[in-house]
């Protein structure tokens, strides 16, 4: 069974959210083991480039097998495509995938030239807690696209 990893700064401190990605994993359970890794976000008092720095050797420390990074300058996919990528990379081998959402400051330049992939959910910018839920989602959405069950219209 394939292994996604979902690698986030910070913590869901809203009760709704974290009721939210946790049905999701539920759901996800029937398709992949799934996680949640959360890192510490740095002390505000450093500057927002070393911030991503400290974040991102912690997001990096708990990557494991195809590593996608959720950044602004990356791929756009819709949720078909999204779907294709997991399961062409599962076809090539990999039985993990780890997704990064960066901080406040985002992805530092060593996270993004470390990742197998950089994707973009647009070009609208979104609450780190909510994008958590929306990743979570995305990912029951591909699986269930991969799997064939009516959940994707």
């Amino acid at each position: 069974m394939i292994k996604v990893r979902v690698a986030a700064v910070g913590r869901l401190k809203e009760k709704y959210f974290a009721d939210a990605v946790s049905e999701y994993a539920k759901r996800l359970s029937a398709y992949c083991r799934f996680e949640v890794v959360e890192v510490p976000a740095a002390p505000p008092s450093k500057s927002p480039a070393e911030q991503s720095a400290e974040e991102g050797r912690g997001l990096l420390a708990a990557a494991r097998g195809f590593i996608v990074a959720l950044d602004g300058g990356g791929e756009r996919l819709g949720s078909r495509a999204f779907a294709e990528l997991i399961e062409r990379e599962s076809a090539r081998g990999h039985g993990e995938f780890t997704f990064l959402i960066g901080g406040s400051h985002g992805l530092s330049p060593e996270v993004k030239a470390a990742a197998d992939k950089t994707l973009s959910f647009g070009d609208m910018t979104f609450p780190h807690q909510l994008f958590r839920v929306m990743l979570a989602e995305q990912l029951y959405r591909a699986f269930c696209i991969i799997a064939g069950t009516p959940y994707h219209k």
